[in-house]
């Protein structure tokens, strides 16, 4: 693999996972809403480039600032050599705060991801993707050792990293003692588990411990967890990654709780006139009965 160019203060082109490069990837970046704040566009030099230039007009319409630039100003950001004549800046992503997550999760049933330093971006996008979809009230990264919002997670998670609040904590075992002193049950998912994940209580306010690609999940990590517990598996191959892994237990614990939120309705509801079918009975208000002697 080529090494990267450095920029003109000596920094590493695109180092901070915050430039797009590519017709294709501008394209999709624009149809995802990426925070866009500047476009670097190759000038024209002689036929005006039609794809390049729709780009262009693009950009400008949703507020862009579009710069003109020579091809080796490109070349000298470009982190691949591959930027097609077209580069885009993305606004650094602002992280959330713990207790944001807490507060987003209200004081009802919740799930919180806590993210045990995976770093693959692809993984933590689908991940993101996920929690968004599921409703989770946030998800919780480590800030050493993990994967950040960069553009691969804004393009992996189509978007949802925009949409979810998504925080970075320098100890996720003491984040892990914080979410429970508000009322979370810390769950992590382990091959080494004996209980499998219909015998566990994923649900109600739960933190979703979800561990490394290659280790799994921290022995400091795993002693903070209230239980632990394991996917089942018929098949031969490795188990799921942690994306895959991660989306099956999200929907069991939705499963749960939407399986409560409808008991809840039912218990909630008039219990009606004892019958079985529906009467249209006469209204007798209007009528005067004799007194009866009962006695």
């Amino acid at each position: 693999m080529p090494a990267r160019t450095r920029g003109p203060q000596g920094q590493r082109a695109g180092s901070k996972g915050d430039l797009i490069e590519g017709r294709r990837a501008a394209a999709e970046a624009l149809e995802l809403g990426l925070p866009i704040t500047r476009a670097l566009i190759q000038k024209d030099s002689g036929a005006v480039d039609p794809t390049l230039a729709d780009l262009a007009r693009r950009l400008a319409a949703n507020g862009v600032e579009v710069e003109r630039v020579a091809r080796p100003v490109l070349d000298s950001l470009s982190s691949h050599g591959a930027h097609q004549g077209i580069m885009l800046k993305v606004r650094p992503y602002r992280y959330a705060s713990l207790h944001d997550i807490i507060e987003a999760a209200g004081s009802g049933n919740a799930l919180v991801i806590v993210l045990d330093h995976v770093t693959d971006e692809g993984n933590f996008g689908a991940i993101v993707r996920t929690a968004e979809v599921v409703g989770a009230a946030g998800v919780v990264v480590a800030k050493s050792r993990a994967a950040r919002v960069g553009v691969g997670a804004y393009k992996t998670s189509a978007g949802a990293v925009m949409h979810l609040p998504i925080a970075q904590v320098p100890n996720l075992a003491s984040a892990l003692d914080e979410l429970k002193e508000h009322g979370f049950w810390a769950g992590g998912a382990t091959e080494h588990a004996r209980d499998l994940v219909w015998d566990a209580p994923v649900a109600g306010r739960l933190a979703l411990v979800m561990g490394s690609e290659g280790s799994g999940i921290s022995r400091l990590v795993r002693q903070h967890c209230d239980f632990e517990f394991k996917l089942p598996q018929r098949g031969q191959v490795e188990s799921l990654n942690v994306a895959q892994a991660t989306t099956a237990i999200a929907y069991e614990w939705l499963r749960r709780d939407m399986a409560a939120g409808e008991g809840a309705q039912a218990v909630s509801e008039p219990a009606g006139d004892g019958y079985d079918t529906p009467l249209d009975l006469p209204d007798t208000s209007d009528f005067d009965f004799p007194e009866t002697d009962l006695g």
